[in-house]
């Protein structure tokens, strides 16, 4: 935490501020082509992290603050029956060895819950987004930790089922401090 001789006027600790995660998805295209490449975009509140807009995403962080991951189709409007496109929906945040390659042993987030309407009550006229919202560790190490997206996609026509997809190249940069100005 910053000291009152250290903090610059006008800013404040990131200890109460709570990062949104906003991942973009363009279903349709990432069902056609079996991959997330060229279909999702990351962007999130913290003014310090890098790669914004891009699937390459490094967001900075500290330990023991609240992050919400939230997933939005990029197509969004009511079809002419009145229904609703495909979403997307985040099945599952893999945090990753430090090569990317292998699901980590370190325990980086303490999950707080899936948010988000369940489909069996869902209305087929109500749009609806998905996120999943944990708290960094509080006694994780300062570092760079990759993660990824399992994303579950809904059918895209009646004839065809779920499809689910990852999505890498996104982390946290996990600090023991960050200011915002």
């Amino acid at each position: 935490m910053a000291t009152a001789a250290t903090k610059k006027e006008g800013s404040w600790d990131s200890s109460s501020v709570q990062l949104n995660i906003v991942t973009f998805v363009d279903v349709q295209k990432a069902v056609a082509k079996g991959s997330t490449e060229g279909c999702a975009y990351i962007m999130d509140n913290s003014p310090n992290s890098r790669n914004q807009g891009t699937p390459h995403l490094q967001t900075v962080c500290k330990q023991g603050q609240v992050l919400n991951w939230i997933i939005y189709a990029m197509d969004m409007d009511r079809k002419p029956d009145g229904t609703w496109p495909p979403s997307v929906r985040i099945n599952n945040i893999v945090f990753l060895d430090s090569e990317g390659n292998d699901v980590s042993m370190i325990r980086v987030m303490d999950e707080m819950k899936i948010l988000g309407g369940p489909d069996k009550i869902r209305s087929k006229s109500t749009p609806v987004y998905y996120y999943w919202a944990g708290i960094v560790e509080g006694s994780l190490p300062v570092g760079t930790y990759k993660y990824r997206f399992v994303l579950e996609f809904d059918p895209i026509s009646p004839s065809t089922q779920k499809t689910y997809l990852n999505l890498d190249g996104q982390s946290l940069e996990v600090r023991n401090t960050v200011v915002f100005s």
